[in-house]
């Protein structure tokens, strides 16, 4: 048996990079999945890569900023598979920018996507995870941790998603359910492709190149892949993961220089 056979859970963000990663990695090991975000044709293409595959999956395409769009996507999955088991809050990007380019409006969107977003959905699936022992897992980022200039709205909401996961998981002990957050670093994302694009037009040179310059100016061991964090979260939110209970796990490639 898989170690998540059977399992029913809802991954959001879930139409590419990590949040893609993560659905198929925990199709492959059992469970059964809930993928949403906005992009509905991004979406059915994943549903229909995890069902070819021998998986089971249902997609709804949902603007998680609304307050109610979290309830809906765990009555869907609820209908969908008569139980849910594991919750991965991954949706959400914020903007980059120098703090005094950044908007009133940049910084509410920032948090309505991947903060208010994450409780809300966090509320309406905590009765089935209290129900079944379940896991929940956020995804912030290493920003939360060591925010950098750029990074004011980012390093903002991944640090109050991380504060949010540490109160949750306080409620967690009581409720059996397990909390934890993983913060990736640098992962090879359509955002970071971008920026290795700016990086190889602003010095003229290839996209390996710019690649090589990133990790040495990071000083991190490399860019990252969707499947490390994916692993890494179907690891957390399976059997032999149990033990872990309000971590914070930098995945980084040494990004994170801090204790």
């Amino acid at each position: 048996m898989r170690p998540l056979q059977e399992k029913a859970s809802v991954i959001t963000g879930a139409s590419r990079g990590i949040g893609r990663a993560i659905a198929l990695e925990l199709s492959r090991q059992g469970a059964h999945c809930t993928i949403c975000s906005r992009d509905a044709a991004s979406l059915a293409a994943v549903a229909e890569e995890i069902r070819g595959a021998g998986g089971e999956a249902g997609s709804i395409a949902l603007d998680l900023r609304l307050p109610d769009a979290p309830a809906r996507l765990v009555d869907f999955a609820v209908n969908r598979f008569g139980r849910l088991d594991i919750v991965i809050n991954n949706a959400g990007a914020t903007r980059r920018g120098e703090f005094l380019a950044l908007t009133d409006d940049d910084w509410s969107d920032g948090f309505a996507l991947k903060f208010f977003a994450a409780v809300r959905l966090s509320r309406a699936a905590w009765p089935h995870l209290k129900a079944g022992g379940g896991s929940l897992l956020n995804i912030a980022g290493v920003g939360g941790r060591t925010p950098g200039a750029a990074f004011s709205v980012g390093g903002s909401v991944n640090a109050a998603l991380l504060a949010f996961t540490k109160s949750l998981a306080e409620t967690g002990l009581a409720d059996g359910v397990q909390v934890n957050a993983v913060n990736p670093g640098a992962i090879r994302t359509d955002r970071l492709r971008k920026r290795l694009q700016d990086l190889a037009a602003q010095k003229g040179i290839d996209l390996a190149e710019a690649e090589q310059s990133f990790v040495r100016l990071e000083k991190v061991t490399r860019i990252g892949e969707p499947e490390d964090i994916a692993g890494l979260v179907a690891f957390v939110v399976g059997p032999r993961g149990r033990f872990l209970h309000g971590a914070s796990i930098d995945m980084d490639g040494g990004a994170t220089k801090t204790l």
